[in-house]
């Protein structure tokens, strides 16, 4: 039996005949109670086409207090997700059918429900790409199955930490740049009326930029403005929402004109807004 401080999860156990994948860590689950007060029974979805690292991760997950289920492929993952309020979803990128980066953009198309990604490829561009999709954070193969029970708990702390969408938002309608915005209803159209989804993460961030136009934002004040003050610091999620608003509003998101990078500075949403209060009766 594999016993070693640092027992990973990695395919050689299975190629050796080690069946303790995560055991080492069942053997000192001295955080199990601290676990159980931080997680409220969050519903995690772990979706692995290999059964042995979906029932250990959920054995283990389990143990410090989580509710988990577990999937095959994107089909089962589909058919969880709408008999379940699910909280947190881990991702495999290689899965038989439609492989982890599109299962991800689709439901961050529709959703901001958090998504962990585990990807075997060590390549530093797999890993944008992961991110690009909308994955909220990635964990390469082989991993230290705490580092992703941490991963875990520091995004559920960064999505609990979103506004709800009156908070601190006036009702107001903003123009900008042939765009619209109505935060009575959170629609964003074209210049053409076409409507375009925004993600919770996006939404508020998109406000941030569009109170304080011409104006340089770092990380740190995009973070208290669309997360709050319960963020992690050093977060590099806003770089991740910047890149998606991006893809969504900028005619060329390689060569952005509305929301621009300041090199050491942060960023800035370099075009004039038009702000038309309402009424909140």
């Amino acid at each position: 039996m594999c016993l070693q401080p640092l027992c990973l999860v990695t395919n050689c156990c299975q190629m050796n005949g080690c069946n303790t994948l995560l055991q080492y860590a069942f053997l000192y689950p001295r955080f199990s109670a601290y676990s159980v007060a931080m997680t409220e029974t969050t519903h995690i979805l772990i979706v692995d086409d290999d059964r042995e690292i979906r029932d250990l991760l959920a054995r283990f997950l389990g143990q410090h207090g989580y509710r988990v289920s577990v999937a095959a492929d994107g089909r089962e993952m589909h058919q969880l997700l709408d008999q379940n309020r699910i909280g947190l979803v881990v991702l495999d990128l290689m899965l038989p059918g439609d492989d982890g980066l599109t299962l991800c953009r689709n439901l961050r198309a529709k959703s901001d429900l958090p998504v962990i990604m585990l990807t075997a490829m060590g390549e530093e561009t797999d890993r944008i790409v992961g991110l690009e999709m909308g994955a909220d954070d990635y964990l390469a193969k082989p991993f230290n199955p705490r580092e992703l029970l941490a991963r875990i708990k520091a995004v559920l702390r960064r999505s609990k930490s979103l506004p709800h969408p009156t908070d601190d938002i006036e009702r107001a309608l903003f123009k900008f740049s042939g765009w619209s915005l109505d935060t009575a209803t959170r629609e964003l159209r074209s210049s053409e009326g076409v409507l375009t989804t925004l993600t919770g993460g996006e939404y508020a961030l998109l406000v941030a930029f569009l109170k304080h136009p011409q104006h340089v934002l770092n990380r740190d004040q995009l973070l208290d403005m669309a997360r709050g003050r319960d963020a992690i610091p050093f977060d590099r999620s806003i770089d991740v929402q910047i890149s998606r608003l991006r893809h969504k509003i900028e005619e060329d998101p390689a060569e952005p004109t509305l929301i621009k990078t300041i090199r050491g500075g942060g960023y800035v949403f370099s075009t004039d807004v038009e702000i038309i209060e309402r009424s909140l009766s």
